[in-house]
């Protein structure tokens, strides 16, 4: 690979791993899909760093189940659906947006709803 192009992966990775962790530790900001970016990110780049979010004794376990099993654990269900619905009023009640605005808006939140709540919450015994 391109060295340019390296550093590209590994500037993103990084940035992600740093949203990732302020995620952790900010309610409305996501963790895991910083996170799993950053995975992405780092398989192109560097396995060094791969290996170490990868096996992470605090990320990697739920980074692991969703590789391995496409999990997506029930309290990070329950926090995307809060935004994607605190997110919708907001934007009917403060910004007031138009009708088709929150149409487009709601129909975009209800397939992304649909999916995370179609994922399994742990991982098959």
């Amino acid at each position: 690979m391109d060295t340019r192009f390296r550093f590209v992966f590994l500037a993103i990775g990084f940035l992600c791993v740093g949203l990732g962790v302020l995620g952790a530790f900010l309610p409305l900001l996501p963790t895991t899909p910083f996170l799993l970016i950053a995975l992405w990110a780092f398989s192109r780049s560097s396995r060094r760093f791969h290996h170490w979010l990868y096996t992470h004794p605090r990320f990697g376990a739920r980074l692991q189940a969703w590789n391995q099993h496409g999990v997506i654990p029930v309290r990070v269900k329950l926090t995307s659906l809060s935004a994607m619905s605190g997110s919708f009023v907001f934007m009917a009640f403060v910004l007031r947006a138009k009708w088709h605005v929150l149409a487009a808006a709601g129909l975009i939140m209800l397939i992304g709803a649909t999916y995370v709540l179609s994922r399994p919450s742990r991982p098959p015994e």
